[in-house]
């Protein structure tokens, strides 16, 4: 999942980057405004995903860090992660040693060399492992030892402070934490986090159910249960808010499954029903008070989403993906309107307008044009 967008090497990037990042990224916007409302076939002009040949087709990367243009970091089923260095021209499998039966769903990536990998599942499926040398060797941080938690997702402040969050257990979500860059974690008392819905859950489908912003703000998304809601801490996960959003729940399959946010108060969210065979109405909504209350889109997605990012440099764009293809907004997610037909389940992008996403059978690509 994501790219540590608040570091301090991302800032010297981005002032560095300065008014070449801001031209290429103004002229690429200025294409992608003016598609057409079903664009599923741009012409050569206009921005695209391109493909990258990872080799690894029986993959499915719903795990994405995009450090930049040239380099990202990608992690998937069969305990597989990849990293490039070259814009994805090639591949280097860094997998973890002994981790082939285990899922990779999120990883967060502080540079081309350092980054922490989660895996889900029950009980002691549910690990953590950092690198320090691009994949070399890694080590393990963390395996879950109850057997009723299950961790989803993963999110960083800066390069030391960090959380996980697993579904309820006790009728709570567990929320983890580290200070030290993921080198050992710790579970936080409950008493500030309000209590779960019966049935209700994280989605572990893009690394994008737990995301922050700032210094001090996260923000957790649920489904499964009556309602799906959002979760917002101020305080790196000590004391909880719960709203309510407007995209349907009701069903396990059902409820919110990724946020962004751009700031502190402006963030979106995406979701549905990831079911193949189920519509998915009202799959997005908005918010401009940080999570307090939620507005759906006036034309959402046409289908399930299940990962979403801002186009850097801008505070009205950005993408969605899901298996049934990618949309575009440019009203801050009031309306969406299709871009691609391919499969995703990931995006995350950069100062320097690296737009990467992942997918099943292999699939990465980066944003083109």
């Amino acid at each position: 999942m994501r790219r540590l967008g608040n570091t301090r090497r991302t800032v010297r990037t981005a002032r560095r980057g300065g008014r070449a990042a801001a031209a290429v990224c103004g002229a690429a916007l200025a294409v992608l405004t003016a598609l057409p409302a079903q664009a599923h076939t741009p012409g050569p002009a206009a921005p695209r995903w391109d493909l990258k040949d990872t080799g690894a087709t029986a993959v499915r990367f719903r795990g994405l860090a995009a450090v930049d243009r040239r380099t990202a970091w990608v992690a998937g089923t069969q305990g597989t992660v990849l990293r490039t260095a070259d814009g994805g021209e090639s591949w280097r499998d860094i997998s973890p040693p002994g981790a082939a039966d285990l899922q990779f769903r999120d990883i967060e990536a502080f540079d081309a060399r350092r980054a922490v990998v989660l895996a889900i599942g029950e009980g002691e499926a549910s690990r953590v492992y950092r690198t320090e040398d691009g994949g070399t060797t890694w080590t393990e941080s963390f395996r879950n030892t109850d057997a009723h938690a299950f961790y989803d997702c993963m999110t960083f402040f800066d390069r030391r402070h960090g959380l996980a969050m697993s579904d309820p257990v006790d009728g709570k979500f567990r929320i983890l934490s580290t200070d030290d860059g993921g080198r050992s974690w710790k579970v936080l008392p409950n008493e500030g986090m309000p209590a779960a819905q019966d049935g209700e859950a994280g989605f572990a489908a893009s690394g994008q159910c737990l995301v922050a912003s700032g210094a001090h703000d996260v923000w957790l998304a649920t489904g499964g249960a009556a309602r799906a809601r959002v979760l917002h801490s101020s305080d790196r996960g000590r004391t909880w808010t719960a709203a309510d959003t407007p995209i349907p729940a009701g069903d396990p399959a059902r409820g919110v499954f990724a946020l962004a946010f751009r700031d502190r108060a402006h963030g979106l969210a995406v979701g549905g029903d990831y079911r193949a065979d189920q519509p998915s109405p009202l799959a997005a909504a908005t918010t401009g008070d940080a999570g307090r209350t939620w507005r759906p889109a006036a034309a959402p997605p046409p289908a399930y989403r299940s990962g979403v990012a801002w186009l850097p440099h801008s505070r009205t764009a950005a993408l969605a993906v899901g298996p049934t293809g990618t949309d575009l907004t440019t009203d801050a997610g009031r309306t969406w309107r299709t871009l691609d037909t391919g499969s995703y389940d990931t995006v995350d992008c950069t100062p320097d307008l690296g737009c990467w996403a992942a997918g099943e059978q292999g699939r990465v690509a980066r944003l083109e044009g």
